[in-house]
């Protein structure tokens, strides 16, 4: 009799802990983060103007404005960890990170792994080169070419489909200096961050040769049901953001007065 007792109260505890263990696994993401008193906010660090450290080593940057904002419309402190780019997304999704403020471009294999907000930036690309390379005039012309990049970034791969072959960096000095030495023959790399670049290295050995058209910035979240109401927070803090003004604000004041939140297609 308290053979089969023991045996009763045992499976009711394993039953117990397998259900709870399952309520932890499944724990609602916003309810997480506002529980905690903070979000974990993915970023480099050191790719100006979208997140970087000014003159006094804070860390400043688009991206670190748009983070804060949203930490402040959910009601939490911001915790930004900067890391290099290659582990940002793979911090999203193993949940070390709750979100990546990092000028993250859309793309349809992303769209696969992980959930994105709505855009909030759009931001071209273009093709560098050493300045006196005079071979190199589009982005059909890397065939068979030498390009520098963060290896999972989107400019790697678009690197690669025009035929390149991707020399992997961890950071946009390195990239440029790849250039400019001739050990690679270009890269591609957001439009205001280069011209951040050159403005700040106006002697830099380097030329733009060809530009997209908009591509939007999105923040990621991990693919899952249980950040659904995290990712529709997201949202509506970008959605005030830009209905009262702030979000162009915000760009014009680390893109050199250019307010580039409004898509390609608007008028």
């Amino acid at each position: 009799m308290k053979n089969k007792l023991l045996c009763k109260l045992t499976a009711a505890v394993l039953l117990l802990t397998l259900l709870t263990g399952a309520a932890v696994a499944h724990a609602d993401a916003l309810e997480e983060i506002r529980a905690r008193g903070y979000i974990v906010i993915a970023t480099e660090g050191d790719w100006a103007p979208w997140t970087y450290h000014n003159e006094e080593n804070k860390l400043v940057g688009l991206d670190v404005e748009i983070g804060l904002a949203i930490a402040e419309y959910i009601g939490v402190e911001a915790r930004f960890e900067e890391t290099q780019w290659d582990a940002i997304l793979s911090g999203v999704d193993s949940g070390r990170f709750d979100i990546a403020c990092n000028g993250v471009g859309y793309t349809a294999e992303r769209a696969e792994k992980y959930n994105f907000s709505t855009p909030y930036v759009y931001t071209h690309m273009v093709l560098v080169v050493r300045s006196d390379n005079d071979s190199i005039h589009s982005f059909e012309d890397l065939a068979g070419r030498k390009t520098a990049n963060t290896a999972s970034s989107t400019y790697a791969v678009i690197a690669r489909e025009y035929g390149a072959e991707v020399v992997g960096v961890d950071a946009l000095a390195d990239t440029l200096q790849l250039v400019m030495q001739g050990r690679v023959d270009a890269t591609i790399n957001s439009q205001v961050t280069i011209n951040d670049y050159m403005m700040v290295h106006p002697e830099s050995p380097l030329k733009i040769v060809a530009e997209s058209e908009g591509e939007p910035v999105v923040i990621p979240v991990r693919k899952s049901e249980e950040t659904d109401s995290l990712l529709a927070v997201i949202n509506e803090a970008l959605d005030a953001m830009r209905a009262d003004g702030r979000l162009s604000a915000i760009s014009q004041k680390y893109f050199n007065g250019l307010d580039l939140t409004a898509g390609p297609d608007a008028e």
